[in-house]
Protein backbone atom coordinates (compact mmCIF):
# COMPACT_ATOMS: atom_id res chain seq x y z
CA UNK A 1 0.00 0.00 0.00
CA UNK A 2 1.40 3.33 -1.06
CA UNK A 3 2.20 5.79 1.72
CA UNK A 4 0.41 9.16 1.45
CA UNK A 5 2.75 12.08 1.29
CA UNK A 6 2.38 14.91 3.81
CA UNK A 7 0.70 18.08 2.55
CA UNK A 8 3.24 20.41 1.02
CA UNK A 9 3.53 24.05 2.01
CA UNK A 10 5.33 24.93 -1.20
CA UNK A 11 3.74 26.44 -4.35
CA UNK A 12 3.60 24.05 -7.34
CA UNK A 13 5.09 26.60 -9.75
CA UNK A 14 8.04 27.96 -7.75
CA UNK A 15 8.58 25.39 -5.04
CA UNK A 16 9.00 28.22 -2.51
CA UNK A 17 7.74 27.77 1.04
CA UNK A 18 4.41 29.40 1.94
CA UNK A 19 3.86 30.62 5.55
CA UNK A 20 1.71 28.18 7.48
CA UNK A 21 -1.72 29.49 8.61
CA UNK A 22 -1.72 30.49 12.28
CA UNK A 23 -3.53 27.92 14.43
CA UNK A 24 -5.88 30.59 15.88
CA UNK A 25 -6.50 32.42 12.63
CA UNK A 26 -9.94 30.87 12.13
CA UNK A 27 -10.90 31.77 15.71
CA UNK A 28 -9.76 35.41 15.65
CA UNK A 29 -12.51 37.54 17.26
CA UNK A 30 -14.47 39.90 15.12
CA UNK A 31 -16.49 42.95 16.11
CA UNK A 32 -19.65 40.97 15.54
CA UNK A 33 -18.56 37.97 17.61
CA UNK A 34 -17.37 40.14 20.49
CA UNK A 35 -20.65 42.07 20.53
CA UNK A 36 -22.51 38.79 20.52
CA UNK A 37 -20.50 37.62 23.51
CA UNK A 38 -21.26 40.87 25.37
CA UNK A 39 -24.97 40.54 24.53
CA UNK A 40 -25.04 37.06 26.06
CA UNK A 41 -23.12 38.23 29.14
CA UNK A 42 -25.60 41.08 29.58
CA UNK A 43 -28.49 38.62 29.53
CA UNK A 44 -26.70 36.46 32.10
CA UNK A 45 -26.00 39.50 34.29
CA UNK A 46 -29.65 40.62 34.20
CA UNK A 47 -30.78 37.13 35.21
CA UNK A 48 -28.29 37.05 38.09
CA UNK A 49 -29.18 40.56 39.25
CA UNK A 50 -32.87 39.70 39.40
CA UNK A 51 -32.13 36.48 41.23
CA UNK A 52 -30.06 38.47 43.72
CA UNK A 53 -32.94 40.92 44.16
CA UNK A 54 -35.34 38.03 44.84
CA UNK A 55 -33.05 36.73 47.59
CA UNK A 56 -32.66 40.24 49.01
CA UNK A 57 -36.45 40.52 49.18
CA UNK A 58 -36.62 37.24 51.10
CA UNK A 59 -33.99 38.57 53.51
CA UNK A 60 -36.11 41.69 53.97
CA UNK A 61 -39.14 39.57 54.85
CA UNK A 62 -37.13 37.65 57.45
CA UNK A 63 -35.79 40.90 58.91
CA UNK A 64 -39.34 42.23 59.20
CA UNK A 65 -40.49 39.12 61.08
CA UNK A 66 -37.52 39.38 63.45
CA UNK A 67 -37.95 43.13 63.99
CA UNK A 68 -34.58 43.95 62.39
CA UNK A 69 -33.64 47.10 60.51
CA UNK A 70 -33.74 46.98 56.70
CA UNK A 71 -30.52 49.01 56.33
CA UNK A 72 -27.22 47.95 57.84
CA UNK A 73 -24.22 50.17 57.12
CA UNK A 74 -21.81 47.45 58.24
CA UNK A 75 -23.32 44.78 56.00
CA UNK A 76 -23.34 47.00 52.92
CA UNK A 77 -19.74 48.06 53.53
CA UNK A 78 -18.82 44.38 53.85
CA UNK A 79 -20.48 43.49 50.53
CA UNK A 80 -18.72 46.31 48.68
CA UNK A 81 -15.34 45.47 50.24
CA UNK A 82 -15.70 41.81 49.26
CA UNK A 83 -16.59 42.69 45.67
CA UNK A 84 -13.63 45.07 45.35
CA UNK A 85 -11.16 42.60 46.87
CA UNK A 86 -12.37 39.82 44.55
CA UNK A 87 -11.75 41.90 41.44
CA UNK A 88 -8.47 41.74 39.53
CA UNK A 89 -9.46 44.32 36.90
CA UNK A 90 -9.62 45.79 34.41
CA UNK A 91 -12.75 47.43 35.85
CA UNK A 92 -11.70 50.21 38.30
CA UNK A 93 -12.48 49.60 41.97
CA UNK A 94 -14.45 52.86 42.19
CA UNK A 95 -16.69 51.72 39.34
CA UNK A 96 -17.34 48.43 41.12
CA UNK A 97 -18.13 50.29 44.32
CA UNK A 98 -20.72 52.46 42.55
CA UNK A 99 -22.30 49.45 40.80
CA UNK A 100 -22.73 47.52 44.03
CA UNK A 101 -23.92 50.60 45.92
CA UNK A 102 -26.79 51.09 43.46
CA UNK A 103 -27.45 47.35 43.29
CA UNK A 104 -27.99 47.23 47.04
CA UNK A 105 -29.94 50.50 47.01
CA UNK A 106 -32.35 49.13 44.41
CA UNK A 107 -32.70 45.79 46.21
CA UNK A 108 -33.32 47.58 49.52
CA UNK A 109 -36.11 49.64 47.96
CA UNK A 110 -37.97 46.37 47.23
CA UNK A 111 -38.00 45.73 50.99
CA UNK A 112 -38.88 49.23 52.21
CA UNK A 113 -38.86 52.76 50.89
CA UNK A 114 -36.37 54.71 53.00
CA UNK A 115 -36.45 58.48 53.48
CA UNK A 116 -33.19 60.33 54.17
CA UNK A 117 -33.06 64.01 55.16
CA UNK A 118 -30.04 66.11 54.19
CA UNK A 119 -29.05 69.74 53.92
CA UNK A 120 -30.26 70.57 50.43
CA UNK A 121 -31.05 71.28 47.76
CA UNK A 122 -30.05 68.50 45.38
CA UNK A 123 -26.36 68.31 44.41
CA UNK A 124 -25.15 69.93 47.62
CA UNK A 125 -22.28 68.04 49.27
CA UNK A 126 -24.63 66.73 51.96
CA UNK A 127 -26.82 65.32 49.19
CA UNK A 128 -23.78 63.73 47.54
CA UNK A 129 -22.80 62.20 50.90
CA UNK A 130 -26.31 60.76 51.25
CA UNK A 131 -26.08 59.24 47.78
CA UNK A 132 -22.62 57.84 48.58
CA UNK A 133 -24.04 55.98 51.60
CA UNK A 134 -27.60 55.08 50.54
CA UNK A 135 -27.53 55.18 46.72
CA UNK A 136 -30.18 56.77 44.52
CA UNK A 137 -33.08 54.40 45.29
CA UNK A 138 -34.22 56.23 48.45
CA UNK A 139 -36.31 59.36 48.95
CA UNK A 140 -33.76 62.14 49.48
CA UNK A 141 -35.50 64.85 51.51
CA UNK A 142 -33.65 68.19 51.20
CA UNK A 143 -34.17 70.65 54.06
CA UNK A 144 -32.93 74.16 54.73
CA UNK A 145 -30.71 73.71 57.80
CA UNK A 146 -28.80 71.20 59.90
CA UNK A 147 -31.32 71.73 62.70
CA UNK A 148 -34.11 70.75 60.30
CA UNK A 149 -32.33 67.46 59.51
CA UNK A 150 -32.33 66.58 63.23
CA UNK A 151 -35.96 67.59 63.59
CA UNK A 152 -37.06 65.47 60.63
CA UNK A 153 -35.48 62.41 62.23
CA UNK A 154 -36.71 63.26 65.72
CA UNK A 155 -40.31 63.64 64.48
CA UNK A 156 -40.01 60.37 62.51
CA UNK A 157 -40.76 62.04 59.21
CA UNK A 158 -37.67 60.22 57.88
CA UNK A 159 -35.76 57.13 59.00
CA UNK A 160 -32.30 58.72 58.60
CA UNK A 161 -30.61 62.09 58.36
CA UNK A 162 -27.13 63.02 57.25
CA UNK A 163 -25.24 66.00 58.69
CA UNK A 164 -21.66 67.30 58.38
CA UNK A 165 -19.64 66.65 61.52
CA UNK A 166 -16.14 67.95 60.78
CA UNK A 167 -13.93 69.07 57.93
CA UNK A 168 -10.21 68.43 57.64
CA UNK A 169 -9.61 72.09 56.71
CA UNK A 170 -12.06 73.96 58.96
CA UNK A 171 -12.58 71.55 61.85
CA UNK A 172 -15.88 71.01 63.68
CA UNK A 173 -19.30 71.93 62.32
CA UNK A 174 -20.74 73.91 65.24
CA UNK A 175 -24.38 73.68 64.12
CA UNK A 176 -24.23 69.88 64.21
CA UNK A 177 -22.63 69.72 67.65
CA UNK A 178 -25.20 72.20 68.95
CA UNK A 179 -28.05 69.94 67.79
CA UNK A 180 -26.52 66.93 69.54
CA UNK A 181 -26.65 68.99 72.74
CA UNK A 182 -30.37 69.62 72.16
CA UNK A 183 -31.28 66.13 70.90
CA UNK A 184 -28.79 63.66 72.40
CA UNK A 185 -31.38 60.88 72.04
CA UNK A 186 -30.55 60.68 68.33
CA UNK A 187 -27.66 58.35 67.54
CA UNK A 188 -24.92 58.28 64.95
CA UNK A 189 -25.65 55.17 62.90
CA UNK A 190 -22.83 55.45 60.37
CA UNK A 191 -20.26 57.88 58.99
CA UNK A 192 -19.40 59.03 55.49
CA UNK A 193 -15.91 60.39 54.83
CA UNK A 194 -16.29 62.32 51.58
CA UNK A 195 -13.30 63.74 49.73
CA UNK A 196 -14.44 67.23 48.70
CA UNK A 197 -13.33 68.74 45.39
CA UNK A 198 -14.48 72.29 44.74
CA UNK A 199 -15.05 73.75 41.27
CA UNK A 200 -15.51 77.31 40.10
CA UNK A 201 -18.67 77.29 37.96
CA UNK A 202 -20.26 79.99 35.84
CA UNK A 203 -21.69 81.10 32.49
CA UNK A 204 -19.21 83.92 31.91
CA UNK A 205 -15.45 83.96 31.40
CA UNK A 206 -13.18 83.70 34.42
CA UNK A 207 -12.03 87.33 33.96
CA UNK A 208 -15.64 88.56 34.01
CA UNK A 209 -16.57 87.12 37.42
CA UNK A 210 -17.75 89.86 39.79
CA UNK A 211 -19.43 87.77 42.52
CA UNK A 212 -18.65 84.30 43.87
CA UNK A 213 -21.45 82.51 45.70
CA UNK A 214 -21.10 79.52 47.99
CA UNK A 215 -21.71 78.11 51.44
CA UNK A 216 -19.47 79.67 54.10
CA UNK A 217 -17.47 76.45 54.64
CA UNK A 218 -16.79 76.05 50.92
CA UNK A 219 -15.59 79.66 50.60
CA UNK A 220 -13.37 79.11 53.63
CA UNK A 221 -11.87 75.95 52.15
CA UNK A 222 -10.94 77.89 49.00
CA UNK A 223 -10.02 81.22 50.58
CA UNK A 224 -6.38 81.24 49.42
CA UNK A 225 -7.22 80.25 45.84
CA UNK A 226 -10.01 82.81 45.61
CA UNK A 227 -7.85 85.53 47.15
CA UNK A 228 -5.07 84.88 44.63
CA UNK A 229 -7.15 84.33 41.49
CA UNK A 230 -10.28 86.45 42.06
CA UNK A 231 -9.13 89.17 44.45
CA UNK A 232 -11.59 91.81 43.16
CA UNK A 233 -14.67 89.57 43.22
CA UNK A 234 -17.19 89.79 46.07
CA UNK A 235 -17.54 86.56 48.08
CA UNK A 236 -21.19 86.02 49.01
CA UNK A 237 -22.33 83.36 51.48
CA UNK A 238 -25.52 81.41 50.72
CA UNK A 239 -27.27 78.46 52.34
CA UNK A 240 -25.66 75.73 50.20
CA UNK A 241 -23.31 75.12 47.29
CA UNK A 242 -26.26 73.99 45.17
CA UNK A 243 -28.07 77.27 45.87
CA UNK A 244 -24.86 79.03 44.79
CA UNK A 245 -24.89 77.13 41.49
CA UNK A 246 -28.51 78.17 40.91
CA UNK A 247 -27.59 81.84 41.43
CA UNK A 248 -24.60 81.53 39.08
CA UNK A 249 -26.93 80.09 36.46
CA UNK A 250 -29.29 83.08 36.75
CA UNK A 251 -26.78 85.93 37.02
CA UNK A 252 -24.54 87.02 34.18
CA UNK A 253 -21.28 87.89 35.96
CA UNK A 254 -21.54 85.46 38.86
CA UNK A 255 -19.78 82.22 39.70
CA UNK A 256 -20.29 79.49 42.26
CA UNK A 257 -17.99 77.28 44.28
CA UNK A 258 -19.73 73.93 44.09
CA UNK A 259 -19.46 70.31 42.96
CA UNK A 260 -18.98 69.00 39.43
CA UNK A 261 -22.42 67.39 39.74
CA UNK A 262 -23.89 70.87 40.27
CA UNK A 263 -22.22 72.04 37.06
CA UNK A 264 -24.09 69.39 35.07
CA UNK A 265 -27.37 69.95 36.89
CA UNK A 266 -27.39 73.73 36.41
CA UNK A 267 -25.75 73.75 32.94
CA UNK A 268 -22.70 75.72 34.08
CA UNK A 269 -19.19 75.72 32.67
CA UNK A 270 -16.29 74.55 34.81
CA UNK A 271 -14.06 77.63 34.96
CA UNK A 272 -11.51 76.00 37.30
CA UNK A 273 -11.32 72.64 39.03
CA UNK A 274 -9.97 71.37 42.36
CA UNK A 275 -9.67 74.88 43.80
CA UNK A 276 -9.70 73.72 47.44
CA UNK A 277 -6.62 74.94 49.33
CA UNK A 278 -5.90 71.56 50.95
CA UNK A 279 -5.27 68.62 48.63
CA UNK A 280 -6.75 66.16 51.13
CA UNK A 281 -9.96 68.07 51.84
CA UNK A 282 -12.31 65.60 53.55
CA UNK A 283 -15.65 66.24 55.25
CA UNK A 284 -16.94 63.64 57.69
CA UNK A 285 -20.71 63.26 57.75
CA UNK A 286 -22.78 61.49 60.39
CA UNK A 287 -25.81 59.40 59.55
CA UNK A 288 -28.26 59.97 62.40
CA UNK A 289 -31.15 57.72 63.43
CA UNK A 290 -33.06 56.64 66.53
CA UNK A 291 -30.87 53.60 67.24
CA UNK A 292 -27.16 52.85 66.99
CA UNK A 293 -25.47 50.12 64.94
CA UNK A 294 -24.56 46.67 66.19
CA UNK A 295 -20.86 45.81 66.75
CA UNK A 296 -18.79 44.93 63.67
CA UNK A 297 -15.26 44.64 65.07
CA UNK A 298 -14.18 47.81 63.20
CA UNK A 299 -16.10 50.44 65.11
CA UNK A 300 -15.79 53.86 66.66
CA UNK A 301 -17.90 55.54 69.33
CA UNK A 302 -18.75 59.22 69.69
CA UNK A 303 -19.21 60.66 73.18
CA UNK A 304 -20.42 63.97 74.60
CA UNK A 305 -19.09 64.92 78.06
CA UNK A 306 -19.81 67.82 80.39
CA UNK A 307 -16.98 68.32 82.85
CA UNK A 308 -16.70 69.95 86.25
CA UNK A 309 -15.21 73.41 85.81
CA UNK A 310 -12.16 72.54 87.87
CA UNK A 311 -8.42 72.26 87.44
CA UNK A 312 -7.47 68.84 86.00
CA UNK A 313 -11.01 67.81 84.98
CA UNK A 314 -10.05 67.00 81.38
CA UNK A 315 -6.93 65.13 82.42
CA UNK A 316 -8.95 62.96 84.81
CA UNK A 317 -11.45 61.86 82.19
CA UNK A 318 -8.72 61.09 79.62
CA UNK A 319 -6.74 58.84 81.97
CA UNK A 320 -9.17 55.85 81.84
CA UNK A 321 -8.81 55.62 78.06
CA UNK A 322 -5.08 55.00 78.43
CA UNK A 323 -5.61 52.68 81.39
CA UNK A 324 -7.96 50.36 79.48
CA UNK A 325 -6.23 50.63 76.10
CA UNK A 326 -8.89 52.66 74.30
CA UNK A 327 -7.57 54.90 71.54
CA UNK A 328 -8.87 58.49 71.39
CA UNK A 329 -9.08 59.79 67.78
CA UNK A 330 -10.97 63.11 67.97
CA UNK A 331 -11.77 65.76 70.57
CA UNK A 332 -13.61 69.08 70.32
CA UNK A 333 -14.75 71.51 73.00
CA UNK A 334 -17.95 73.53 73.06
CA UNK A 335 -19.08 76.04 75.73
CA UNK A 336 -22.27 74.97 77.49
CA UNK A 337 -25.12 77.00 75.96
CA UNK A 338 -27.10 79.33 78.19
CA UNK A 339 -24.45 79.88 80.85
CA UNK A 340 -24.61 83.30 82.60
CA UNK A 341 -22.35 85.83 80.93
CA UNK A 342 -20.64 86.86 84.15
CA UNK A 343 -19.41 83.34 84.95
CA UNK A 344 -16.63 81.18 83.61
CA UNK A 345 -18.67 78.72 81.50
CA UNK A 346 -18.42 74.97 81.73
CA UNK A 347 -17.51 73.11 78.55
CA UNK A 348 -18.89 70.14 76.69
CA UNK A 349 -16.35 67.86 75.00
CA UNK A 350 -17.05 65.72 71.96
CA UNK A 351 -14.79 62.70 71.60
CA UNK A 352 -14.31 59.81 69.19
CA UNK A 353 -12.80 56.59 70.50
CA UNK A 354 -12.00 53.34 68.75
CA UNK A 355 -14.28 50.43 69.59
CA UNK A 356 -17.97 49.77 70.22
CA UNK A 357 -19.80 50.67 73.41
CA UNK A 358 -20.42 46.93 73.92
CA UNK A 359 -16.66 46.18 73.91
CA UNK A 360 -15.38 45.37 77.39
CA UNK A 361 -12.43 47.86 77.39
CA UNK A 362 -14.78 50.65 76.28
CA UNK A 363 -17.31 49.71 78.94
CA UNK A 364 -14.66 49.80 81.67
CA UNK A 365 -13.33 53.16 80.51
CA UNK A 366 -16.81 54.71 80.35
CA UNK A 367 -17.70 53.35 83.77
CA UNK A 368 -14.67 55.11 85.25
CA UNK A 369 -15.32 58.32 83.30
CA UNK A 370 -18.98 58.52 84.27
CA UNK A 371 -17.92 59.05 87.90
CA UNK A 372 -15.67 62.00 86.96
CA UNK A 373 -17.99 64.18 84.86
CA UNK A 374 -21.31 66.03 85.15
CA UNK A 375 -22.81 64.38 82.08
CA UNK A 376 -21.97 61.57 79.68
CA UNK A 377 -23.97 60.91 76.50
CA UNK A 378 -23.10 58.12 74.09
CA UNK A 379 -23.97 59.58 70.69
CA UNK A 380 -23.49 56.29 68.87
CA UNK A 381 -21.25 53.37 68.00
CA UNK A 382 -20.87 52.70 64.29
CA UNK A 383 -18.49 51.14 61.74
CA UNK A 384 -15.42 53.09 60.64
CA UNK A 385 -15.62 54.04 56.98
CA UNK A 386 -13.17 54.48 54.14
CA UNK A 387 -12.88 57.79 52.35
CA UNK A 388 -14.91 58.02 49.12
CA UNK A 389 -14.76 60.50 46.27
CA UNK A 390 -17.46 63.11 45.84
Amino acid sequence: MARKSAPSNRTPSTGKAVPSEAPDAKRAPTLSSLRGEIDQLDLDIVTLLNRRAEIATQIGQLKHKQGLEVWSAAREDEVIARAVSASHGPLPNETLRLIFRELMSGSRSLQRNLRVACLGPKYSYSYLAAVAKFGEAVDHVPVGSIAAVFEEVNRRHVQFGIVPLENSTDGRIADTLDMFIKLPNLKIRAEVRLRIHHYLLGRCEWSQVRRVYSKSQALSQCRNWLGKNLPQSAKVEVVSTAAAAELAQREEFAAAVASRAAASAYRLNVLAENIEDQVHNVTRFAVIAEVAEQPTGKDKTTLMLRLHNQVGSLNRILAPFEKFGVNLTWIESFPVPGAPKDTNPAYLFFLDIEGHVNDLPVQKALEAIRKKCDRLDILGSYPRSECVES
